[in-house]
């Protein structure tokens, strides 16, 4: 199919603007969006702009709501398609699909698995409704609305004095990316496929390796542990823990 294709540094830039009046389009279709997109380009479209986002709105507002839900140890989220407006993920809802967040489930199971296969249907859908006339609005409760920024590297260090569940929930909301990371002599570790562990040793340091099998390696946290199945040491690649140069008694930092 000959479908051209445009790309603009910025969507505010008056080039990306000019060029998208002149398409008279009848709807804007968006999805993951983390550029400023400028009223001209929301407004023109004869039937308006539609975008997808991957929380139940107005909760996780922001760039990294798949994230942020994991880390919060929420256990439903889902996504919404709404109508943007000038504010950050405030415009008035048109559908919203949930789904459940396992106890193990990680950024990147929850959006390959559900998020992204519901989307695609889900913006078919809406496109079907704003053809037909039938598309609702419906505002958002401001009460009820979170916002969180990006979960980048910073956000994605792991404090093992904190209790098991947190950095359960840490390492699966980092995972694949940023990655969550400690340190050991001063190397970053990244850490990839966590689950909860059952071993409660309460005599040993958090941060403590307390066993590496076939399975993963276990680390002890605040009254609890976590079991890692991946591992990226320094700069090496991702491997699993028992293939590592990690050893039980090991304390991450």
């Amino acid at each position: 199919m000959d479908i051209p294709v445009w790309q603009f540094k910025r969507m505010r830039d008056q080039e990306c603007i000019d060029v998208f009046r002149s398409l008279d389009a009848d709807l804007c279709v968006m999805a993951y969006v983390t550029d400023i997109v400028p009223n001209e380009i929301i407004n023109a479209p004869s039937r308006g702009t539609i975008q997808y986002h991957p929380s139940l709105l107005p909760l996780h507002r922001g760039p990294s709501s798949i994230n942020w839900a994991i880390i919060h140890g929420d256990t439903e989220t889902g996504l919404s398609i709404f109508w943007p407006d000038e504010g950050l993920d405030t415009g008035s809802i048109l559908m919203q699909k949930r789904v459940e967040i396992g106890p193990d489930d990680s950024v990147g199971s929850l959006y390959f698995n559900h998020l992204f296969p519901m989307g695609v249907e889900a913006l078919v859908e809406s496109v079907d409704l704003v053809a037909t006339g039938n598309a609702p609005h419906i505002v958002q409760d401001e009460n009820n609305a979170t916002y969180e920024g990006w979960c980048g590297s910073k956000e994605a260090q792991v404090d093992w004095s904190n209790d098991a569940d947190s950095v359960h929930n840490l390492i699966r909301g980092c995972d694949p990316q940023p990655g969550a990371w400690t340190t050991l002599s001063d190397e970053k570790v990244s850490l990839f496929g966590s689950t909860k562990a059952s071993s409660n040793d309460t005599n040993v340091d958090p941060g403590t390796i307390l066993e590496i099998d076939g399975t993963g390696m276990t680390v002890s946290t605040d009254g609890g542990s976590v079991k890692v199945k991946r591992v990226r040491v320094g700069r090496g690649p991702k491997s699993p823990t028992h293939e590592s140069s990690l050893s039980v008694g090991d304390r991450f930092s």
